[in-house]
């Protein structure tokens, strides 16, 4: 079911506050909890989805604001990062997040990988962006005729590591089969809605949707039209 969440409840964010950085010892490495830079990164996970819809709405209006792109960002931010959302997105060249949801340095965490599927090395760079860096917001972002999805809908015979990728979306593929409508557009929401229940089945991103210091959720990119439509 796709949902919009409303913009009447967007709130006014300010920068964030500078933290205190903590840092834990492991085995032979030191995993370091970074300080808050200068982010939205004191939103509410509803606060952290809307911004991203404001966003993607000035993009598609041509409104574009070109946020926190500057060099004076760059350094408020070279030292330590607080992104608001992550992105698991496809690799494909025409969907870039920053762009598309108009943000800039320090605002997103952004996995990309062809058929935004959510493999182990995927998700634990997901883990690390809500758990470690404050992340509210896992957006799994696919979009309309996406190649790889296309390719494992007509069994295309691939060489090398190509093969993981197609059998990794076939699962949403399957359970897209019988639906009505255009058949690769079905699969291509599909797939998005299969990775996210993959993403669900990390113990440490659920307790933190189950705590709601964390919303999962998918997004289907309109290469036409610029549009991202909530999907849930």
């Amino acid at each position: 079911m796709n949902r919009m969440f409303s913009r009447r409840n967007l709130l006014k964010l300010g920068a964030g506050a500078v933290g205190t950085g903590i840092v834990t010892a492991g085995v032979g490495s030191e995993l370091v909890f970074p300080q808050k830079a200068v982010a939205k990164d004191d939103a509410s996970p509803e606060q952290a989805l809307q911004l991203l819809i404001e966003g993607n709405d000035r993009f598609v209006n041509r409104k574009r604001k070109n946020p926190n792109q500057t060099l004076t960002r760059l350094e408020e931010v070279a030292k330590a990062q607080k992104p608001f959302a992550s992105i698991l997105g496809c690799a494909d060249s025409r969907v870039p997040s920053e762009i598309i949801f108009d943000q800039g340095f320090g605002d997103l965490f952004v996995c990309r990988v062809a058929g935004n599927i959510a493999t182990p090395e995927e998700t634990g760079s997901l883990e690390f962006g809500s758990v470690v860096l404050g992340s509210k917001v896992i957006m799994v972002l696919g979009h309309k005729r996406c190649g790889a999805v296309e390719a494992t809908i007509k069994g295309a015979q691939v060489p090398g590591q190509i093969a993981t990728l197609l059998a990794a979306i076939k699962p949403g593929i399957e359970s897209s089969k019988n639906q009505p409508g255009d058949r690769l557009e079905n699969a291509c929401k599909a797939n998005i809605m299969t990775q996210i229940e993959k993403l669900k089945t990390s113990s440490l991103l659920s307790q933190l949707v189950t705590d709601k210091k964390l919303i999962i959720i998918g997004g289907y990119y309109d290469l036409d039209t610029g549009r991202v439509t909530i999907l849930s």
